[in-house]
């Protein structure tokens, strides 16, 4: 596959990685939960990802952190609806939200989202059947153990494709920390081809997480952007079509670094 689809945007695999940047509209993300609760502020910050280089800008309501509280579709939206409608306009890169709640994506779409990024996969019929109604991209993300990932975005790909999504339209996520040990993590990292199927491409997610903190030995959230960025670049290396991170600027700066260093 050397096209991934979303809407009307088109990402071309073969030319490069792109950087999906993150926003989160919640009071308890793990890294800048309540920095951007206030619409305004979300909307500059997503602008701000745009100008630093960010090639999406996924917007998330919900925390989905270890040991998060979940929240109703209804509360994730009144969070996102502000933002969504504020945006219209003022972006030409693709929004995705990041939801697993099917009410919440088809509303998403409506409002001007172009990805749907679920981090439970879509197994829920009725988000296959919100993803199939439009012409949206979809980020498929895998949540347990390592070994199970491939079985897994072989079985939603046959699903997916039952509800006629083209594949075009679909990229997986190994889901970096969910459900996985430190060992599975860095596994992930470096043989990120063995999840790969039918050529469709491929997002890691592994900013400043857990893995990082253990890998790098960075406690502190504000020390954790140096071991992101070695952990992304490797992730380049080995085959990430998508990377997602909270610091846009820096991993554009690295990432045309290391293009510029294999050009020579």
């Amino acid at each position: 596959m050397c096209v991934f689809k979303a809407g009307k945007y088109e990402f071309f695999l073969k030319e490069r990685t792109y950087v999906m940047g993150i926003l989160n509209v919640t009071p308890d993300s793990f890294f800048d939960g309540n920095n951007y609760m206030e619409p305004s502020v979300a909307v500059a910050h997503a602008i701000q990802l745009q100008a630093e280089g960010a090639d999406i800008v996924d917007i998330g309501a919900q925390s989905t952190r270890p040991g998060y509280k979940e929240i109703s579709p209804e509360e994730e939206f009144e969070r996102l609806i502000p933002v969504l409608k504020a945006l219209k306009g003022k972006l030409h890169v693709p929004v995705s939200v990041d939801t697993y709640y099917p009410l919440v994506a088809e509303k998403a779409l409506v409002h001007g989202a172009s990805i749907i990024n679920d981090v439970h996969g879509l197994k829920d019929k009725k988000m296959l059947e919100v993803a199939a109604s439009s012409d949206c991209g979809v980020v498929v993300m895998h949540d347990g153990p390592m070994s199970k990932a491939k079985d897994f975005f072989e079985e939603r790909l046959r699903a997916l494709r039952d509800y006629n999504i083209r594949k075009d339209r679909i990229c997986f996520d190994p889901g970096i920390g969910f459900g996985k040990n430190y060992n599975e993590d860095i596994f992930a990292i470096k043989n990120i081809q063995n999840y790969r199927v039918d050529e469709l491409p491929i997002l890691i997610g592994l900013s400043n997480k857990r893995v990082i903190k253990n890998a790098s030995g960075a406690s502190p959230l504000k020390d954790r952007l140096y071991g992101t960025i070695a952990a992304n670049i490797l992730a380049v290396q080995n085959g990430a079509n998508f990377i997602r991170v909270h610091d846009v600027k820096a991993h554009v700066l690295a990432l045309n670094s290391y293009r510029n260093i294999l050009k020579g």
